[in-house]
């Protein structure tokens, strides 16, 4: 058996370089500036073994030199990466005709990066088409691009593992539309949308908490707690500082409080994988996990790894690189017809936003799905992958737009090949797909009202603001109530000089933080401070309720005209969180006992009919607060695990996912580990 493997080894070998050296003549007859002979002319065997020699030698650079030169790129930022990739593929080319001993070939500089590409795209393919027809040679190849080694002691083999994928911002109706229309056929198949095939799958809609994003949602899946994150970005006082959720230290630092909280290392604590994801859960393998991005390099951190593990192979890394100038091409057309079009709503999408796009939907998306398949192939128990790309696309694009479905076919192709490599692992595997929050659309509150939350706040706290803000209505309305509330009529006057507000925004949630004053403000002490400045935010048509503790009351939620209703009476007399629908004033209960509450908490406006908000951000799909689909994630998993909720039960917080997590890993006689029995990941 071992004589037949090793000969089957060696035909392929030999059958890509055959192809390889037949794609070096092509590319020579075809491209002016690429010859494999003198001036003089050679006869064609000449030409033959000049092409099979310099297919050979750039074979073995690429087997060889690449992934040292990889290893290097991993100090390279991703956003160069695809420059990079041709350039030096191009290089070994040209070292390969050096090499050659015939010394014939030569390529100009420019039309070398083009044959490599194209012999490497090719001797790809050869190589994967040979293997698929053998599965031991396929899944050996999975395994090498995904730098995953088969261990001679699997857990718990017999037994399935879970695989949870995450679909970044796609929100329960969301997904419901691109299966009804044919944007995911591998969906539809497991919901059985067609009616031929009975379901493999259930779909299940969850409520997230008022912070409705990924810090909060995937804090809470991974490590079983959203305590203390009152939104994407907050300010805490006592530190000085600005926590942001995809801040390297700020995920290490909220990794670190939620383990410390739960007592628990996380939901991947055991034989585990994370990648792609904000936090590590606990897990053992990871790779492009923010928590992990400032430690020093070492065995227990190889987040970065998982760009050498795909870009080793150089095949890989063309690929990638042309999916991702493609998609910058793409967004640059998309944009530009959006503009011509007047399309409305429309926010900027120029500067470095092509390419941020194009890595969180080509990169990232690559990267994450091979290490899965490489988790899936080495038999780990627990895996936990998010793919970015939707959400990404939908902030600038708009949830229901063209650009975001088209993002979700690429998606469902991806789940596809997810579900191909399961097929050849070592033991079956429950596929489990959610999201963390949906996205709701609307107009940003900047294009609406002419400033932004932050002008409204100065306005309303009597500081100065641009020019453009002062003459808008909001603006002057501001300026008025400051006048009247000091009772004064000079359009001048201004407070006693004090330490400016933060004023952040989380989607269509705003924080307003008074930086001075090292307690969370009463609502009479802000009143005193600036006696305009709440009544100008509970009176903005652009605003839908604001959040504030209270002297008398606790905590108070404050709407326009003079509504301000304790929360502990919101139960009987909702006021304007009625338009907000089940569970938000549960949601607002819990974020106000959070320690990093804001002074101020500021919601957008909701319309409960079209399910559009204001986002204080500069995005057309958003999310972070209440109000829309942005609350409404889903979680689509397989008919032999046990309901999420009991019918009638609603599945509500990223906790409780976390809960349905854990129960099915049990289900499977997948561990879980307490913190405290592992004292060495304790340590760290």
């Amino acid at each position: 058996m071992g004589w037949r493997r090793v000969a089957g080894q060696i035909g392929r070998s030999v059958t890509v370089w055959a192809v390889s050296t037949l794609t070096m003549l092509l590319l020579a007859g075809l491209l002016p500036d690429f010859r494999l002979q003198s001036p003089d002319g050679d006869s064609t065997t000449r030409i033959a073994v000049t092409a099979a020699c310099g297919a050979g030698a750039f074979g073995l650079l690429s087997a060889l030199v690449w992934p040292v030169l990889v290893r290097m790129l991993l100090l390279v930022p991703a956003l160069f990466l695809g420059l990079l990739v041709f350039f030096l593929n191009g290089s070994l080319l040209l070292l390969a005709l050096r090499l050659n001993p015939s010394g014939r070939g030569e390529v100009a500089p420019e039309t070398a990066v083009i044959v490599a590409a194209v012999m490497s795209a090719v001797a790809s393919a050869t190589g994967g088409a040979l293997a698929v027809r053998d599965d031991d040679a396929y899944r050996r190849r999975l395994l090498r691009l995904a730098d995953r080694r088969r261990r001679a002691a699997l857990p718990c083999a017999s037994t399935p593992g879970l695989v949870c994928v995450q679909l970044d911002g796609v929100g329960h109706d969301v997904l419901t539309a691109a299966v009804r229309d044919g944007l995911m056929p591998t969906v539809a198949r497991w919901l059985a949308a067609d009616g031929v095939i009975p379901p493999t799958h259930r779909l299940t809609a969850w409520r997230t908490d008022w912070s409705s994003q990924t810090g909060a949602s995937q804090l809470g899946i991974l490590h079983g707690t959203t305590y203390d994150v009152p939104a994407f970005r907050w300010y805490e006082k006592e530190r000085g500082e600005v926590m942001v959720c995809n801040r390297p230290t700020s995920a290490a630092e909220l990794q670190r409080r939620a383990t410390a909280r739960t007592g628990e290392a996380g939901l991947l604590a055991v034989d585990g994988a994370s990648r792609g994801n904000l936090f590590s859960g606990g897990a053992g393998e990871q790779a492009l996990v923010l928590s992990i991005a400032t430690r020093r390099r070492g065995r227990e951190n190889r987040s970065r790894a998982g760009y050498f593990a795909y870009f080793s192979d150089p095949a890989n890394a063309v690929r990638t690189a042309l999916s991702f100038f493609a998609e910058i091409g793409r967004e640059i057309g998309q944009s530009t017809r959006a503009r011509f079009a007047g399309a409305h709503p429309r926010v900027g999408r120029g500067g470095l936003y092509p390419f941020v796009r194009a890595f969180a939907t080509v990169v990232e998306r690559d990267v994450v799905v091979t290490a899965v398949m490489g988790d899936l192939l080495a038999g780990r128990t627990a895996v936990y992958a998010d793919l970015v790309a939707y959400d990404e696309v939908a902030h600038h694009s708009g949830p229901d737009s063209r650009d975001a479905r088209q993002v979700l076919k690429r998606l469902d192709r991806s789940l596809a090949l997810i579900e191909k490599a399961a097929e050849h692992a070592p033991r079956p595997y429950r596929l489990v797909v959610l999201s963390d929050h949906g996205q709701s659309p609307g107009e940003t509150f900047r294009s609406r009202y002419g400033l932004t939350l932050t002008d409204l706040v100065r306005a309303g706290s009597g500081l100065p603001v641009p020019r453009g803000a002062g003459r808008t209505p909001s603006g002057a309305e501001a300026r008025a109530a400051v006048r009247a509330a000091l009772g004064r009529g000079d359009s001048e006057s201004r407070p006693a000089p004090r330490s400016e507000p933060v004023v952040l925004a989380s989607g269509n949630l705003g924080l307003v933080s008074f930086p001075d004053v090292p307690h969370r403000m009463t609502k009479e002490e802000i009143d005193a401070r600036h006696p305009a400045l709440l009544p100008t935010l509970a009176n903005h048509p652009g605003i839908g309720f604001l959040l504030v503790r209270s002297a008398e009351h606790d905590g108070v939620v404050l709407g326009p005209c003079g509504t301000e209703i304790p929360l502990a009476e919101l139960d009987e007399r909702p006021g304007p969180l009625a338009r907000f629908g089940p569970g938000a004033i549960d949601a607002v209960r819990r974020t106000h006992a959070f320690p990093h509450t804001a002074d101020i908490m500021v919601n957008s406006w909701h319309d409960p009919a079209t399910g559009q908000i204001h986002a204080f951000e500069e995005q057309i799909g958003s999310h972070g607060g209440l109000g829309g689909a942005q609350s409404r994630p889903f979680l689509l998993s397989p008919l032999t695990l046990s309901v999420p909720a009991e019918h009638g039960e609603a599945l509500t917080g990223a906790e409780r996912v976390h809960g349905v997590l854990r129960r099915w890993l049990g289900e499977l006689n997948g561990p879980e580990v307490p913190l405290d029995a592992d004292p060495e990941r304790r340590a760290a």
